[in-house]
């Protein structure tokens, strides 16, 4: 008998019994896909088709049942992308129904990967011990690329460990890739030869697959410290590539734009904790960007909290990663902040830094000291 993995999902129903039919109607959907009574008998019976192994009634808002659905390895056939599909393929269609925890068995964690650097990792490579780590992001799009580096230069200056591509600048000819990625490169490298930091520039490579890898690729070769992109556009297994490969060395940072429907409607899609924390991991990034409370977005505290849990607990042995709340951030927000995540975060800062009267290497440098204080 192959190893079984559980999905926790948290189900609509106005009774325990509605409750159990719904489930192992998503135990067979998510597997099998034919009318229970057709399913052959033998293995593909006892083994193949998912099995409700606990139902109670869920105690939050939205009232209903979590039911917990055990499913093969062999249903998964060591493919990643079959792996997500069994945990929410054709089920995350219907309403009523949401991902709530995800339980990997050793198999199933080797097939992921998991990420290459986590938390430790990045606070190595930035030389970042017992405090947050900072983080803004160079825009807007139409600026020339010598006024973004400008803008690297002086974010790092002011004591950013990372200064990232803001996820919409890709290739647009007032500042082509290639010309701002060597650019803004060697403009942090120029604030680090001056204050005697460790700041790295972080290039957006979101864009279609081959082009992707082959910017990821360039990124390492120019001297940055870390990729982002979006999986909300380009799938999941783009960063699991990465992660794994034997050529590329550098920290992946994921950015939520294209993935808000998979999470803030409540009845439905995942809950913030899986999605953003566990599925992280699952794909091997290194830190994870998502709108924080108080900001511009509506995540509410608790929904971060749980981000927060989801980056850090203990999952199947994959490393922890650091979350990156971000959105509408200020440098008057740091103490919720602080009381939320302590220093194992990434506080992500831009658009306040940009308007700060001081200029951005006063307010940089204001937002390091405010957030790092004890």
């Amino acid at each position: 008998m192959a190893d079984r993995f559980t999905v926790t999902y948290w189900i609509a129903a106005a009774s325990e019994a509605e409750a159990r039919t719904r489930a192992e109607a998503v135990a067979l959907e998510q597997t099998l896909e034919i009318p229970r009574d057709a399913v052959p008998r033998g293995y593909i019976e006892d083994e193949l088709l998912g099995r409700v192994t606990a139902l109670v009634p869920h105690e939050g808002q939205q009232g209903g049942f979590r039911a917990e659905v055990s499913y093969s390895n062999d249903d998964v056939g060591g493919d990643f992308l079959q792996l997500l599909n069994i945990v929410f393929g054709n089920a995350s269609i219907l309403t009523g129904l949401r991902v709530i925890d995800i339980a990997l068995n050793p198999e199933l964690a080797t097939l992921c990967g998991g990420p290459r650097f986590g938390a430790a990792g990045l606070r190595e490579r930035a030389g970042a011990h017992g405090r947050p780590l900072f983080m803004s992001a160079i825009k807007p799009v139409g600026m020339s690329t010598a006024e973004l580096a400008d803008r690297a230069y002086q974010f790092a200056l002011g004591g950013m460990d990372f200064v990232k591509d803001d996820h919409g600048l890709v290739d647009q000819a007032t500042s082509p890739f290639s010309d701002r990625l060597a650019a803004c490169v060697e403009a942090v490298e120029k604030a680090n030869r001056e204050t005697g930091g460790r700041a790295s520039f972080v290039p957006n490579i979101t864009a279609e697959t081959s082009v992707a890898l082959a910017r990821a690729e360039q990124a390492q070769r120019a001297g940055a410290g870390a990729v982002m992109l979006a999986p909300g556009l380009m799938g999941f297994d783009v960063a699991r590539t990465l992660a794994r490969s034997e050529s590329f060395d550098l920290p992946i940072v994921t950015h939520p734009t294209f993935s808000g429907a998979s999470t803030i409607t409540p009845t439905t899609g995942f809950s913030h904790r899986v999605f953003y924390g566990q599925m992280t991991r699952m794909m091997g990034a290194d830190a994870v960007v998502y709108p924080n409370f108080g900001g511009r977005f509506g995540f509410s505290e608790d929904e971060c909290r749980s981000i927060a849990t989801g980056c850090a607990e203990d999952f199947a042995g994959l490393k922890p990663v650091l979350p990156t709340p971000g959105g509408g951030m200020n440098i008057e927000k740091v103490p919720a902040m602080r009381e939320v995540y302590g220093h194992d975060v990434i506080y992500l800062v831009g658009g306040a830094l940009l308007r700060a009267p001081e200029g951005i290497t006063e307010a940089a440098r204001r937002l390091v000291e405010a957030a790092s204080a004890a």
